[in-house]
């Protein structure tokens, strides 16, 4: 990923694909029709809560000399379905993330809020004999976290504590409380990708600094078992917040180019999920690869596209349409497939033989490491 800019066209890859590939009907079909994500596959329930964390010790890198302001969804197991159906976007996200792209002229501009999603906000949480592992998601440049939605409550119906992050400026849309709406600042402001890793990393700090402290969250964690996992920039904000913060106790990166390249070894568990497109994004996989000293995993999915593991390829097929060669359903069933097996390895120690080798449930997931992930040609 050569600049910023480039980062973001492939980023929002969903409004680019609606906007070049709108068959006749479907337009009006998104104006209309709701789209539901894929059910949750754990036993249980999941609930929702918003936090405003604001940061008053830090400028935001984007926005001085206010504070860091964050949002942040919490997913977590209920123990029942009780209260509102949460959304998945407003108006004026639907339209401000449509707006990042050319061509969508064809779509309404509330189309993203049809999306219907699982978890109900405030529900009771469960009551576990034990504290619960947490899982802390960042997404992409331009997508705000609920994006990752689809994610989220599958990994939080299975018994996680979800914490997904918006990373003001750095989305196409960040509402806050008192309804100001935060824009992305650095979509065309060039190669800036480093600066953003580096301000990710603080985020993550913060945020679990803050939850650690929170009435109810505080109790509900197990702080001794924290995962990082990020989508694109994201993921390669995971790694660099793993080797600044022992806290994180293992990571993922789901196709993201790392800003900068690992330059000293992280001896900790860390799985790389790419997809086919990644190495064409001037991908630095190997280098980094060989500073994976702990438990490690690269895997490739060559059906899979860049945007495949967030929302986006189910949500567009809904609309009928197609953004990789693999059903949208099946690109999210590999992503909580994998993210889940190597949650259970490695934050509860469970043996998953997923995470062990080629599978006849997945024929699409390629093994490149560790077996031949050496090879500076075996990713491309």
């Amino acid at each position: 990923m050569k600049t910023i800019r480039r980062i973001g066209v492939a980023v929002a890859g969903l409004v680019t694909a609606l906007a070049l590939a709108v068959p006749a009907g479907a337009a009006s079909r998104s104006g209309g029709d709701p789209i539901t994500l894929p059910a949750p596959t754990g036993p249980h329930p999941v609930g929702w809560e918003e936090l405003h964390l604001v940061d008053r010790d830090r400028p935001d890198p984007w926005a001085p000399p206010a504070p860091r302001e964050l949002m942040v969804s919490v997913w977590y197991p209920a123990a029942a379905a009780r209260g509102a159906a949460v959304p998945y976007a407003t108006a004026e996200e639907s339209r401000l993330l449509l707006e990042q792209m050319e061509g969508t002229d064809g779509l309404p501009p509330d189309t993203l809020t049809r999306v219907r999603t699982h978890a109900r906000a405030g529900a009771p949480p469960l009551r576990a004999r034990h504290r619960l592992p947490l899982v802390v998601l960042s997404p992409g440049l331009t997508d705000p976290r609920w994006m990752l939605t689809s994610l989220a409550e599958d990994l939080a119906s299975r018994g996680y504590v979800v914490a997904g992050v918006d990373h003001p400026y750095e989305a196409a849309a960040v509402t806050f409380p008192d309804g100001r709406v935060a824009t992305c600042r650095v979509c065309d402001g060039g190669d800036q990708g480093e600066k953003v890793v580096a301000g990710r990393v603080q985020d993550f700090a913060f945020v679990l600094d803050r939850l650690k402290g929170h009435t109810r969250y505080g109790r509900m964690i197990d702080h001794g078992r924290i995962a990082a996992v990020g989508h694109s920039i994201g993921g390669a904000a995971a790694a660099a917040a793993m080797l600044a913060d022992r806290r994180i106790d293992a990571g993922i990166d789901m196709d993201g180019s790392f800003r900068p390249p690992l330059a000293r070894d992280l001896a900790r568990p860390f799985l790389m999920l790419a997809a086919d497109a990644h190495g064409k994004h001037g991908g630095n996989w190997n280098d980094t690869w060989a500073h994976l000293t702990g438990w490690r995993r690269w895997l490739n999915v060559p059906g899979m596209a860049h945007r495949s593991p967030s929302d986006v390829p189910f949500i567009a097929e809904a609309l009928g349409l197609r953004t990789q060669a693999l059903p949208g359903a099946r690109c999210v069933w590999i992503v909580r497939e994998y993210v889940a097996a190597f949650a259970d390895r490695h934050l509860r120690h469970r043996n998953r033989p997923l995470l062990n080798g080629p599978s006849p449930r997945f024929p699409e997931v390629h093994f490149v490491g560790p077996a031949t992930a050496r090879t500076p040609s075996a990713h491309r």
